[in-house]
């Protein structure tokens, strides 16, 4: 079964990019964040042509998170489980696929760490362990992929100075990449490669791409007996060329069913 994150950066923007990339790749289940649409604006039907089921859950022209399937698509939960205390923002979206229990989020930016979102950005990191406890166990098969904003080491960024006193590698953040782990959880890609200067994400301006200047921010989280399953993993750097990409890659996750 392969497993595809992906931060589109807007779906409206990039429908023909997507389903381009889809058709080659074929991934079985593909999460998607900042989708920056309505759920009566998502484009089902091309979807499903394209043999998926979906669910989308969005809020207009911000944020936005999915699930395509084609391996099944059961129990949806929108935004936190349980008792959590819910998002105001469209950021959450989990079902089952497969027999396995996977979440497509997009984690808070924080802007700075003295703004309000790097709090609010904090608590949605605590959250989001007491969903999981709230709605799946880490026996189970469970993938949580998104963009996490959230760089794990020094190494997965091109200037790790740039982000003393900054956001995305503060240690509190990476303090709650760590309660994920303590939880059940791994970052697949870094459990099958040991390569530095292997980013997700690269700023527009200042041709960051193209000069190697990235950070990875963009993982799948997976429990452990996902994790002894994983055949392959890969940050796709293709999907980021040409015209008018995402600023993100999809990252990919081939797991023997």
């Amino acid at each position: 079964m392969r497993v595809v994150t992906w931060n589109i950066n807007s779906l409206r923007a990039r429908q023909e990019r997507v389903e381009a990339w889809v058709n080659e790749v074929q991934p079985d289940v593909l999460l998607l964040q900042e989708t920056k649409l309505a759920d009566d604006a998502f484009p089902t039907l091309s979807f499903e042509a394209l043999g998926y089921t979906c669910a989308h859950y969005g809020q207009g022209q911000w944020n936005g998170v999915a699930i395509l399937s084609k391996v099944g698509l059961e129990d949806v939960v929108a935004n936190f489980a349980g008792d959590v205390e819910p998002d105001t923002d469209a950021r959450i979206i989990t079902a089952t696929c497969g027999g396995v229990r996977v979440s497509s989020v997009y984690v808070p930016n924080g802007r700075s760490l003295d703004d309000d979102h790097y709090q609010y950005k904090l608590s949605w990191m605590d959250r989001l362990v007491a969903h999981l406890d709230a709605d799946t166990d880490p026996s189970h098969d469970v993938i949580v992929g998104g963009d996490y904003n959230i760089a794990p080491a020094d190494r997965d960024v091109h200037d790790p100075a740039k982000l003393v006193g900054a956001t995305h590698g503060s240690q509190p953040e990476r303090d709650r990449l760590e309660s994920l782990e303590t939880w059940g959880l791994t970052d697949v890609f870094r459990d099958q490669h040991d390569a530095d200067r292997v980013y997700s994400w690269w700023d527009y301006r200042g041709g960051d791409f193209h000069q190697g200047r990235g950070m990875r921010i963009d993982m799948l989280m997976c429990s452990q007996s996902v994790i002894d399953r994983a055949e392959w993993s890969v940050i796709d750097r293709n999907a980021r060329k040409g015209k008018q990409p995402s600023d993100h890659a999809p990252v990919i996750v081939d797991v023997s069913v």
